[in-house]
């Protein structure tokens, strides 16, 4: 997290099961996409689940982003926590079951900031990232186009 923003910049977290393939993939193309735009945002990513806890993100989500350049040099995998929820201004959810997962343990206060990765992309609305881990080197190129485009459109929705 970086300590050079102000409160006032949005902070956006997103969310997957075990923080390894969609939400490190997609903290980076946010990252990169904010930092292109001269946007001062502060990204960065989590889990529902924490087996995964201090690891890297998987090799092939890796090797897809950094094929299109997208760096994943400081990302390593956590657990959401209870403080992310008041700190964040916007929690993206990678599917519907992560959704339901941060609504459950999510203060009533803080629900609003929670959605779907997928909801402000045309035609995204109730849309998922699939999860790529049990498929082929094609499924984490597929994920990067859909949070490249999931990204775009959150960026021009908290300009």
């Amino acid at each position: 997290m970086s300590a050079s923003l102000s409160h006032s910049s949005p902070r956006v977290l997103i969310v997957c099961l075990g923080n390894i393939c969609r939400s490190p993939s997609a903290e980076a193309v946010f990252r990169k996409r904010a930092e292109d735009a001269g946007l001062a945002i502060e990204v960065d990513s989590a889990g529902t689940y924490g087996g995964h806890a201090g690891a890297r993100p998987d090799a092939r989500a890796q090797a897809a982003g950094e094929r299109r350049g997208y760096d994943f040099s400081n990302i390593y995998a956590r657990q959401i926590t209870a403080s992310d929820f008041s700190y964040f201004s916007h929690i993206l959810a990678a599917d519907k079951q992560n959704l339901a997962d941060l609504s459950a343990i999510c203060p009533a206060e803080h629900r609003h900031k929670i959605a779907l990765l997928l909801s402000k992309s045309e035609g995204g609305e109730g849309q998922e990232v699939p999860d790529p881990y049990y498929g082929t080197e094609q499924g984490f190129e597929q994920v990067l186009d859909l949070v490249e485009s999931a990204c775009d459109a959150w960026l021009a929705d908290v300009r």
